[in-house]
């Protein structure tokens, strides 16, 4: 996957590279340490990582350990830290640092040579190259504090460690990230529905999501300051970007409602950066003052990087962001489980909402439409429709309940549709859940799990389950 899909606020972070020895090896083994690091550093800088690993230091004092992890926890630009035991590295030096340590935690279990070189090998080699030895002595003081770290295992150079090393930086940049999400509800959650609703205050506790509301009119004041010129300005645009469906609407007509939505999106993103919020959710029976239901300016938006969630979602707007942080935006984005094919052999689950569908998604150059809406009682408001990729990922939603939230995890094989469907007008995606139909169903239902998604088809359950062990917070894979 493209890692370079985000628009909206482009993250630049890095991690420590922080190397496990002590002074009993002499100072000219040290130095060898030292010049190994800095060679493992300097070559994964040069595959494809998300972000830049820094060499920082060799680690052989407590005292040294303990200024590392509390630098590392002011430093606003470093992510994380990525921990190497070259040598032995006595892990009573490590307690403390690790106790004060508040950012992720990668343990890489890795050796400088590939080989062991029978013919040469002798003890100085042995003493040099106890990353074995090392591990396991680290890997036991982390288990005991319950740090909850990251462990990739295998030579540093191979191709699968170094994805497995940049899937967990995309986990540990968003982890930090997600402190910073600010959720702008406009209006509250659709009324009589169960899992949109929640305890804000823990979720902000928990996850770091911060949740405010505003009545609609607060955005209708910014609607009426959008200029004609503005919108102008904007629509010119959509001529590259997508098909002009004018359906059976005159141009004119149709361009009057299509322009109403450039200036729901002028007036959100200025809503949204004045405030500082990185996702926000709407609510079809909230719209006094507007002419339609915000659906082309949502689509936009979420094309950006916003988070975005209906009927006043806030969890899985914040999540929305959140995964979009961890996927640089590609192929992420809200959900919704709308109908299900259940012919014998060919079962998924079609995946929609009313307008607005994450274009992160098309396959195809989405068509530029306007048709009414059944529901809100607004005008016809203007939409994004193409057919969702195929790829394998995973579908994520948060639940409250009551006690505690819960995350719930789906791997997930979507697939674009092959039949056309010339009436619906709106986009679609469509996917099976593993292991299977059935199961899939049946226990995401049992285990209480929303109609609500953030899908993404750039993400694994291996990512989702290194954030929630990071949060310490209850997991349910749907296997």
């Amino acid at each position: 996957m493209d890692r370079k899909g985000m628009k909206m606020n482009n993250i630049n972070k890095k991690f420590w590279f922080i190397v496990g020895s002590q002074h009993l090896y002499g100072p000219e083994a040290l130095g060898q340490v030292e010049k190994n690091a800095r060679v493992i550093v300097e070559e994964l800088n040069k595959a494809n990582m998300p972000y830049t690993i820094e060499f920082k230091d060799l680690a052989t004092t407590p005292e040294k350990i303990t200024e590392l992890m509390l630098e590392a926890n002011y430093n606003e630009d470093v992510a994380g830290i990525i921990t190497w035991m070259h040598t032995f590295s006595p892990a009573k030096m490590w307690i403390r640092g690790t106790q004060l340590l508040q950012k992720p935690l990668l343990h890489l279990a890795t050796q400088f040579n590939e080989s062991i070189p029978w013919d040469t090998i002798d003890m100085d080699f042995m003493n040099l190259n106890q990353a074995a030895h090392g591990d396991r002595e680290y890997g036991y003081i982390n288990a005991r504090l319950d740090k909850r770290n990251k462990i990739i295992v295998g030579y540093w150079d191979d191709l699968e460690v170094k994805e497995d090393i940049a899937k967990w930086m995309d986990v540990a940049v968003a982890y930090n990230e997600g402190f910073k999400i600010k959720v702008a509800r406009f209006g509250d959650n659709m009324r009589n529905v169960a899992v949109t609703d929640g305890d804000k205050i823990e979720a902000q506790i928990q996850f770091g999501w911060y949740v405010d509301y505003y009545g609609i009119g607060d955005l209708v004041e910014e609607v009426n300051k959008v200029t004609e010129e503005e919108i102008n300005e904007v629509f010119a645009s959509f001529a590259d970007l997508y098909e002009f469906d004018y359906g059976n609407n005159t141009e004119e007509v149709w361009e009057e409602h299509v322009k109403v939505q450039v200036a729901y999106e002028i007036a959100l993103k200025r809503f949204l950066e004045a405030g500082n919020y990185t996702a926000f959710s709407t609510n079809f029976q909230d719209l006094h003052g507007m002419d339609q239901l915000p659906g082309l300016a949502v689509q936009r938006l979420m094309a950006e990087g916003y988070g975005f969630a209906g009927e006043g979602d806030w969890k899985t707007a914040a999540l929305d962001r959140f995964l979009k942080i961890m996927s640089h935006n590609v192929a992420t984005g809200f959900m919704e489980d709308y109908t299900y094919e259940l012919k014998k052999g060919h079962e998924a689950i079609l995946q929609s909402h009313m307008l607005e569908v994450d274009p992160t998604f098309a396959v195809n150059k989405p068509r530029l439409f306007v048709a009414p809406l059944s529901i809100g009682d607004k005008g016809d408001p203007a939409r994004l429709i193409f057919d969702g990729m195929e790829g394998e990922g995973v579908a994520v939603s948060v639940a409250d309940f009551g006690t505690h939230f819960k995350v719930l995890i789906n791997q997930i094989s979507a697939f674009t549709p092959e039949q056309a469907a010339p009436n619906l007008p709106v986009a679609r995606v469509m996917w099976r859940p593993a292991p299977n139909f059935k199961t899939g169903v049946h226990q995401w239902i049992e285990n209480g799990g929303g109609h609500h998604t953030v899908a993404s088809l750039a993400l694994t359950v291996d990512q989702i389950l290194d954030w929630t062990s990071m949060l310490d917070v209850e997991t349910v894979i749907i296997d």
